[in-house]
């Protein structure tokens, strides 16, 4: 009698590093504790007590928190160690839109004077991403949301075709930044339909419209965030 042979799936590409899955790991694990204030905006990190309460050794907790540190969620301190960044005030959200609508349309409007059918594809592929909205209000719930958002923006940023701009830009954290101050029912869903507004006018080539379009999406959006503020003062 033959014993059946077991057929063995061969890895299509190169695997990443189980080391490298567990500093990843650590890494969203450490983040949603920021976004979710688990760890409060200003609190110092206690790396001991985070480390037993992860189950992980020191070594990836302390390459996490350096990767939180260029995220701008937490900073490093002389003889204090880490701590969470405090929340943006209205004043320096306010002061981050403003520098979103200097730039950001003017991206658009290049992004659409530059496309072609395999840029018109990357923008619809991003949108496939994430074509629902989230309810939850944690960052379990949004993260996939907030990823997408950084992913769309930057994209237009180097469909814009400036890598200065686009670096100096990527260096703001806005997403991020945005998202940990608040996350509410029905937000996601018309950020979702303003990015398919963008895209289609980008796609259009028609520079004036992707313009005004991303214009739109960002005062919105602030606006979004004044009545949040007004509701929590």
């Amino acid at each position: 009698m033959t014993s059946a042979k077991t057929s063995v799936v061969e890895p299509t590409g190169p695997l990443p590093a189980p080391r490298q899955i567990l500093t990843d790991n650590v890494y969203e694990a450490v983040k949603a504790l920021v976004m979710d204030h688990n760890i409060a905006p200003g609190a110092r990190v206690n790396i001991d007590a985070l480390a037993r309460q992860l189950q992980v050794s020191q070594t990836p907790l302390r390459e996490a928190l350096a990767r939180l540190e260029s995220d701008g969620l937490v900073t490093k301190e002389p003889l204090r160690g880490y701590s969470a960044t405090p929340l943006l005030t209205w004043q320096q959200l306010d002061n981050l839109y403003e520098l979103r609508l200097l730039i950001e349309p003017w991206a658009a409007a290049n992004a659409a004077s530059n496309i072609t059918p395999q840029a018109q594809d990357r923008l619809e592929q991003e949108l496939s991403t994430c074509v629902e909205a989230p309810e939850g209000s944690s960052y379990e719930d949004y993260k996939r949301l907030s990823a997408h958002d950084n992913r769309f923006h930057d994209l237009i940023m180097e469909l814009a075709d400036n890598s200065s701009v686009r670096d100096a830009y990527a260096k703001t954290h806005c997403h991020l930044h945005g998202f940990r101050l608040y996350y509410g029912s029905g937000i996601g869903m018309k950020a979702l339909k303003e990015h398919q507004r963008i895209a289609k006018a980008i796609s259009s080539g028609n520079e004036d419209r992707a313009s005004n379009a991303m214009q739109a999406h960002l005062e919105t959006a602030r606006k979004r965030f004044r009545v949040a503020f007004e509701k929590k003062a």
